[in-house]
């Protein structure tokens, strides 16, 4: 998966990840909080990915 594909899928993680946690805590679902959590810290990690590959690729080109 390309640096761009890495950071987009760690977006919209993040995004469904905050739209759960806020859906949890309206209906005082921990388990709902706690997924999305988890979502938004994986798409955290993606967009680290993400950009870990871009810095390599600039790296490899100068």
């Amino acid at each position: 998966m390309g640096s761009a594909a890495d950071k987009a899928k760690g977006l919209a993680n993040e995004a469904v990840g905050n739209v759960k946690q806020g859906v949890g805590k309206m209906t005082g679902s921990e388990k709902l909080q706690a997924e999305g959590k988890v979502q938004e810290l994986k798409g955290e990690g993606q967009q680290a990915v993400g950009k870990a590959k871009d810095a390599v690729k600039k790296a490899a080109n100068l």
